[in-house]
Parts: structure tokens; C-alpha cells; sequence
């Protein structure tokens, strides 16, 4: 059987069709693991969960830390994913040169994108050395929060978090760059 070649893009070039005008603000798309993906329309409870999450996240890190939604994250040379949410040491005037190239949290919401976060960009975080993970699941109506970034064998990417634990309503997750606060689960959810 033949194997298919696929065209794998770098950031260099992603950012070259942008600045071109090939990609526009209007083509919802961000570079995942060299693949130029999609990104799905929002329904009202996803974007409700982002500004939850927002609003949960903002009072926890303050004014050290740059609370940025769906914006890019130069990760590696050929992934710049937009997460729904990635806070970031600094102040927005520290990326107006370039995208931040980590984040000490990043927090995806997910309903019919939920594989594709758990599995796919799962797996670009954990490569990304990102150490703390939150999936706002909204599908089960729980956070499942991924750390401990180690390689694999067997995932995406040859990547994954070695820790996932699953919190539901009721429960208080501590980030692990702030880890006297807490976060309560039914402050994400909506």
C-alpha cells in the first residue's frame, strides 16, 4: 500500500502567508505540529467557558503574568497553536516583537474539538515543555488537568503528559505556577 505525503508548514512560512494576505483575521486557522487546522466555529458555551476561565484566571496571577486568549504561542519551529487561553510571565508589551514562546498555563475548552485537544495538542504541549495543562471538558462537564511532560512511544507527537487527573464540580485545582491559589472547577465550567 502507498503511503501518502503530506506538506508540513513552519512557523517561518505560516507567518510569510500571513503577512502576504494568503491567511487573513478572518481564516480561523493556527499551525499545529506543521498542520495548517481549522479552527471550529464557537458556540455560546464554549465562549462562555473562555471568559469564565478568564475571569476565574486574572485575580489568581496578576499583574506578573499576561492573561492571553487565543492568541499565538511560538512553540516550536512548526507549531504556533492559539489556545483558548495561555498565561504568560510578563506584560503584553513584552510580545510586541515577537510571540511568547511558552506559558506557565495553558487552558483549552473543548466540545467537538475534544480528541483533537486531548490527543493531538496534548502532545505538542507536553514536546513544548508546557507543564501544566487544563482541559475544560465541556462535553463531560469536567476539567482534565495534564502534567508532568515526558516522551512517548505511543502518542502524537511522541509526546504526552505522564500525569492526567480528572476534577469535576466541587473541586479546587491550584495551578502549579501559583500553587497557594486555587481555582474552583465550577468557576470554568458554564
Amino acid at each position: 500500500m502507498a503511503t501518502v505525503a503530506v506538506r508540513r508548514w513552519t512557523r517561518d512560512e505560516y507567518d510569510r502567508m500571513v503577512d502576504a494576505g494568503i491567511l487573513g483575521p478572518d481564516d480561523r486557522v493556527e499551525l499545529v505540529d506543521g498542520e495548517i487546522v481549522i479552527m471550529t466555529p464557537q458556540k455560546s458555551r464554549h465562549a462562555a467557558a473562555i471568559q469564565m476561565a478568564i475571569r476565574a484566571l486574572r485575580p489568581v496571577f496578576g499583574d506578573a503574568f499576561d492573561v492571553r486568549s487565543q492568541m499565538p504561542l511560538a512553540l516550536a519551529p512548526a507549531s504556533e497553536p492559539e489556545p483558548d487561553i495561555a498565561i504568560v510571565a510578563g506584560s503584553p508589551a513584552d510580545f510586541i516583537d515577537a510571540h511568547p514562546s511558552t506559558a506557565v498555563l495553558i487552558v483549552e475548552v473543548a466540545d467537538s474539538s475534544l480528541t483533537f485537544d486531548r490527543l493531538t495538542k496534548a502532545a505538542v504541549y507536553a514536546r513544548a515543555g508546557i507543564t501544566d495543562y487544563w482541559l475544560v471538558n465541556l462535553v463531560d462537564r469536567v476539567v482534565e488537568v495534564r502534567r508532568d511532560p515526558q516522551p512517548s512511544t505511543t502518542a502524537p507527537v511522541e509526546w504526552r503528559f505522564a500525569s492526567v487527573r480528572t476534577l469535576r464540580a466541587g473541586e479546587i485545582i491550584s495551578p502549579l505556577a501559583r500553587p497557594d491559589a486555587g481555582v474552583a472547577v465550577t468557576d470554568l465550567l458554564p
